[in-house]
């Protein structure tokens, strides 16, 4: 099928007030990050309890949850060739100071410097345009009856701030899924993301000795361990630059010493570093040269371990599914889809790692994100929808 046609077919099965309608629902029920992350109750409610029966309802085929709470639904012949894979997400930030996060209201986007029509509610812009989306596309996939030569997947996954790989490799591992292209949906305006940054955490721990105040020579002050640390990172080279992403970082995230006692020493100071790496960067070797920068530093003893991590990810421009979406983007809208790189560590990397050509792609603006005033454009998420539906029939199709 042609580019030109598969808009066809996407707008033939198409219903924008279904769409609006659909994000609306999404955006009034809540879904935010909690300190149990992906084994939050709230959350696999709303998945379980929300998403999976709408999805049911949309496509009039069944979506199965899998073992950690994750929604999965899939279309087209299931025969082990190569498909593609849409991961769309459930969890979103916490309200914060959000005055009505959980609204759907629709409201003048020009308030936000946006043409049109928005919707109003917390993950609008971030993991719920794109979810709405994702999830309306596979209705007109199913309505539509096309025969597909490979699975069109639609994974919704209950991560979307956890920092982690941890459910997207849950999916891949415990799901039958067979796919050489992916598309993450988090919102980038409806460009394509061809690349982003990678992610470790990284905790030093700093001790010492402790001692009362007024006497701080019988003691061993972690937190003054803790100031040279931070000055022989500061000399830390950091290596070569993306020409997309520009430089690696090593950002002090958080630090904290204890004991927290008055008029005391303290003993331990921690730092929390996120490290964000570059495509190509090996994360063990980013960890040794932390390991080595703030080794021998008596009196102090120092520790370093690694937390969390999220692999650097990058494909070519001209890769299959970015090429689709631009040819999608330009038979929709009569333009083609702007190319970018993000800083953020998103789960494209895991999914470039084990082999599914990945991009991110979705409606919102990411600089409305984590604020009191997140929205996304109802067009974005309309046009979005049809890109995502197009994509099947152009590249599974028979």
């Amino acid at each position: 099928m042609t580019p030109q046609e598969a808009a066809a077919f996407a707008n033939q099965f198409a219903n924008d007030d279904e769409i609006d309608s659909l994000l609306v629902d999404l955006l009034r029920a809540p879904s935010p990050q909690t300190d149990l992350q992906e084994a939050d109750p709230n959350l696999k409610k709303f998945v379980g309890g929300f998403v999976a029966p709408r999805l049911e309802i949309l496509t009039g085929s069944a979506a199965a949850l899998d073992g950690m709470g994750n929604v999965l639904w899939q279309s087209g012949a299931n025969n082990g060739e190569p498909g593609l894979l849409l991961m769309g997400y459930a969890m979103t930030f916490p309200a914060g100071g959000m005055k009505e996060p959980y609204s759907g209201a629709i409201v003048d986007g020009a308030q936000f410097g946006i043409a049109g029509s928005c919707a109003v509610g917390r993950g609008a812009c971030e993991q719920k345009g794109a979810l709405a989306a994702m999830m309306y596309a596979a209705a007109i996939v199913a309505r539509s009856q096309v025969k597909l030569r490979a699975s069109l997947y639609l994974a919704v996954s209950l991560a979307g701030e956890t920092g982690r790989h941890d459910a997207a490799k849950f999916i891949l591992e415990n799901n039958r899924i067979a796919a050489k292209a992916g598309i993450v949906g988090l919102g980038t305006a409806n460009r394509i993301c061809l690349g982003n940054k990678g992610r470790i955490d990284v905790e030093i721990t700093v001790r010492g000795k402790s001692a009362h105040s007024s006497m701080p020579w019988d003691g061993i002050n972690a937190v003054d361990g803790a100031r040279k640390v931070l000055e022989r990172l500061d000399r830390l080279a950091l290596g070569n630059e993306h020409a997309g992403l520009g430089k690696a970082t090593l950002t002090v995230t958080q630090i904290k010493s204890a004991p927290d006692i008055s008029h005391t020493v303290p003993d331990t100071c921690r730092i929390t570093l996120d490290r964000r790496l570059l495509p190509g960067d090996d994360p063990d070797a980013a960890l040794r040269h932390i390991q080595d920068a703030v080794a021998d530093l008596p009196p102090w003893s120092v520790e370093v371990t690694r937390g969390a991590f999220m692999y650097p990810s990058e494909v070519s421009p001209d890769c299959a599914v970015a090429a689709a979406v631009r040819r999608a983007s330009r038979a929709l809208k009569g333009q083609d889809g702007e190319v970018f790189y993000s800083p953020a560590a998103l789960d494209a990397g895991y999914l470039n790692q084990r082999g599914i050509e990945t991009i991110m792609f979705g409606p919102g603006d990411l600089r409305f994100a984590h604020t009191d005033e997140e929205v996304v454009s109802l067009q974005e998420v309309r046009n979005a929808a049809r890109v995502y539906a197009g994509l099947a029939p152009e590249m599974l199709a028979n």
